[in-house]
């Protein structure tokens, strides 16, 4: 299956696990990584809006990898989102660009399972912090797949980033 992978950190010097999943997913075949912020930097402005539009004809997945940030996603994916999926392309009359596509969702959280729980601090689970990007899928007639998310990850040593990608390049290779 051909996968387009957007990555997206907004800290990259601090990102161990992040990176690590970029680097896990440029190792799969038939996969494309972009990463805003070594493509563009911080300027949420910058898009080159056809460029990126051309990397989803061929893909048949899209995968988003990033750390949740402040429970929503990082403020350079947020805007990749509202300047490169636009009407008419998207979404919309003639919008079919993404129809029948899988939306994957991939992201880090520094805080622990339970957190993410109905039990836990925010009484909310992952996968319903996450319903935004479900949305969006269906929005734009694409599969959402259910998220995969890593928990406890600022405190994650080799063994668990490890663990992390192998399970990323599982859920790639399927």
């Amino acid at each position: 299956m051909k996968t387009l992978i957007i990555v997206s950190h907004p800290y990259k010097q601090r990102s161990h696990v992040i990176k690590a999943l970029e680097h896990t997913a440029e190792a799969q075949p038939n996969v494309v990584v972009r990463n805003l912020d070594d493509i563009y930097g911080d300027d949420v402005t910058a898009f080159d809006i056809l460029l990126e539009q051309s990397f989803y004809a061929d893909a048949e997945r899209v995968v988003f990898i990033f750390p949740i940030h402040w429970f929503n996603l990082t403020p350079m994916l947020k805007a990749y989102l509202n300047e490169v999926w636009t009407y008419g392309w998207a979404f919309g009359p003639e919008g079919n660009a993404l129809k029948n596509k899988q939306l994957l969702v991939v992201a880090s959280a520094g805080a622990s399972e339970f957190t993410y729980s109905h039990a836990g601090l925010i009484n909310s689970t992952f996968a319903e912090v996450m319903t935004p990007m479900k949305a969006t899928a269906l929005y734009c007639g694409m599969n959402y797949q259910s998220p995969l998310s890593f928990y406890g990850v600022a405190g994650a040593g080799p063994d668990k980033i490890a663990e992390y990608q192998d399970v990323l390049a599982q859920k790639l290779r399927a």
